[in-house]
């Protein structure tokens, strides 16, 4: 679904495990790697998109997170002009809702082949600010974003378990 000035209206999630790190998905066949997200059909509200989502990029049951936070606005970004496709309706970039998730399953519930064409072919657990210098440019300011808006929400749910303490000089930068 695009909004009438371009963006392709869109979920992403951070999804936290009990050790106080977050889910970073390799895209396949590539050497990128990104937090999952994926875009909203015709009249589907963002919470039903983001389940959808879960299970079709990478095989996670609902009933094995719990949603902690939502960024607060839509986060947008355009894509190079490169990756601008001659198309109607013509898509410019996205624009995210990004939701923090807390993961209460096991590493054995990831599969990624719940679509004829995967998304990802790898994955692995990474310190919360660590895709922020890993993410392709475009992408960065966003993940910049989402990550600062939610970060409250993230430490305050792993001082629970004992994860440690936020990097100041990152959170406010």
């Amino acid at each position: 679904m695009i909004d009438a000035d371009g963006y392709r209206l869109n979920v992403g999630f951070i999804l936290a495990n009990r050790k106080g790190e977050v889910f970073w998905a390799k895209r396949v066949n590539q050497s990128a790697w990104q937090f999952p997200q994926g875009g909203l059909l015709e009249g589907e509200r963002t919470e039903s998109a983001l389940f959808r989502e879960l299970k079709e990029e990478i095989g996670l049951a609902d009933d094995v997170v719990k949603i902690i936070g939502c960024t607060k606005n839509w986060l947008r970004y355009r894509f190079p002009r490169k990756m601008i496709r001659d198309i109607e309706p013509t898509c410019i970039g996205q624009k995210q809702k990004w939701y923090l998730l807390d993961f209460c399953g096991d590493d054995s519930q990831f599969y990624f082949n719940e679509t004829i064409k995967p998304e990802f072919d790898g994955w692995q657990w990474v310190n919360y600010w660590y895709p922020l210098k890993q993410v392709i440019a475009f992408k960065r300011e966003v993940y910049r974003k989402a990550l600062k808006e939610l970060a409250p929400m993230f430490w305050k749910m792993s001082s629970k378990c004992n994860y440690g303490k936020p990097l100041q000089h990152i959170l406010y930068s």
